[in-house]
C-alpha cells in the first residue's frame, strides 16, 4: 500500500485539468482521495485522467455505496469491483462510510444512520469482518452526519464506534465537520465525542463545510470550512496527532486555488500544535 501523509484534497472532475497541467510545489496537496465508485469501470476517461494524475499523487479510495450496516447483505460484486480497483491504483487505504444506503428494493443514495443498540454493533462487526476479508486489507470507516436519533438508541455514537474498531480491526475516517452538525443537531459536546473516540485507529480526518440553519445544521460540504469547525480540528491534532487531512466539496465546486488556500490553513494550524 502506497504512504499517505501530510495534507490531501479530494480529486473531482473540475479539477483533472488543472491537476494534469502541474500544481506549483509550494501549495500542491500531498496526495488525493478519489471516490470509488467513479473509477469501476474497465477503461475510458475517468481512468484515463487518473492514470495521468496519480503518477504525481498518492491516492487513497473513498466509498459511498458500502451500506455496511444495511439490513440486506452485502454486495460482493461490489466488493470485488473494489478489490480489483484498489490492487491496479495501490491506495493507501479503502474507506466507506458507518451507515446503512440500501434496502432489499434499492439504492438508496443516502448516507443513513445507525441504530447505536448492541444487536445492530453485532450485526455491523460481522459485515464488517466479512467486507474486510474480501478486500484483502482493513476497511476506515467515516463517521456521518446525522439528524435523527432511534428510539432504542442503548449507548452514545462514540461508544458504539470505539467497539467496532476494537472487535473488528477496523480503522476509522474521522469527519470533523460531521462530529460538530451531529453535536448541534443532537445537543452533546462534539469535544467530548472527539475525547472518547480511540486514537490509534484514527487513520484519515475530513474536513468540510455545512449550512447552518439554527435549529438544524445540514451537512452540506458546499461551503468553505466554518471558523467552529477549525477550532474543533485543533482540538483534533492536538488529541490525534498529525493524522492524513483533507479538505472535501462536493457541490458549489471553486477553483482549485481556493481549496488550496484553505489546505494552507489546515497546515498552519497542525503546525501550531
Amino acid at each position: 500500500m502506497t504512504k499517505i501523509e501530510g495534507f490531501g484534497l479530494g480529486l473531482r472532475v473540475e479539477h483533472y485539468a488543472a491537476f494534469e497541467a502541474g500544481v506549483d510545489a509550494g501549495v500542491r496537496p500531498d496526495w488525493l482521495e478519489i471516490i470509488a465508485e467513479n473509477y469501476l469501470v474497465p477503461g475510458g476517461p475517468p481512468l484515463a485522467h487518473l492514470e495521468r494524475i496519480r503518477a504525481d499523487y498518492p491516492l487513497v479510495m473513498h466509498g459511498v455505496s458500502l451500506s455496511v450496516a444495511g439490513p440486506v447483505p452485502l454486495d460482493l460484486g461490489h466488493l470485488r469491483e473494489l478489490r480489483r480497483l484498489a490492487d491496479r491504483l495501490e491506495p493507501g487505504w479503502v474507506s466507506d462510510h458507518l451507515c446503512w444506503s440500501a434496502d432489499a428494493h434499492s439504492q438508496l443514495h443516502d448516507l443513513l444512520p445507525v441504530p447505536l443498540t448492541r444487536v445492530a454493533l453485532d450485526h455491523v462487526a460481522g459485515r464488517v469482518a466479512q467486507a474486510q476479508d474480501l478486500l484483502g486489507r482493513p476497511l476506515v470507516l467515516e463517521n456521518v452526519s446525522s439528524y435523527v436519533r432511534f428510539a432504542a438508541d442503548e449507548m452514545a455514537e462514540w461508544d458504539f464506534i470505539a467497539q467496532l474498531l476494537q472487535r473488528t480491526g477496523a480503522q476509522m475516517l474521522l469527519d470533523v465537520n460531521n462530529v460538530y452538525v451531529s453535536g448541534r443537531n443532537h445537543g452533546f459536546d462534539p469535544v467530548d465525542y472527539l475525547d472518547a473516540i480511540p486514537v490509534g485507529p484514527v487513520r484519515q480526518i475530513h474536513l468540510a463545510g455545512h449550512e447552518d440553519r439554527g435549529d438544524i445544521v445540514i451537512d452540506t460540504h458546499d461551503h468553505p470550512v466554518r471558523d467552529e469547525v477549525w477550532a474543533l480540528y485543533l482540538h483534533a491534532v492536538k488529541r490525534f496527532g498529525t493524522v492524513p487531512t483533507m479538505i472535501e466539496r462536493d457541490d458549489r465546486i471553486p477553483p482549485l486555488d481556493e481549496l488550496l488556500v484553505e489546505l494552507a490553513v489546515a497546515r498552519r494550524l497542525a503546525a501550531s500544535v
